[in-house]
């Protein structure tokens, strides 16, 4: 995995980038949640929301270092 990506001329981290899909990804999986109802399940939910983050980011990290 690259370290930097070149955007149009601009060396963006490729973790901001894997960061900022991660969000994507746990917005998308905190509302499924919610819908679901297993939200009333949850004590904490910021902690949750944070948890389900890093998790998210950690699998996105690994899956690219295994394609890379």
């Amino acid at each position: 995995m690259p370290a930097e990506l070149d955007i149009f001329g601009v060396y963006v981290p490729t973790f901001l980038l894997l960061a900022l899909a991660a969000m994507a990804v746990t917005r998308l999986l905190s509302r499924i949640v919610s819908q679901v109802g297993l939200g009333r399940l949850i004590w904490h939910r910021a902690l949750f929301d944070l948890a389900l983050f890093v998790l998210v980011t950690g699998a996105g990290y690994v899956l690219l270092q295994r394609i890379a």
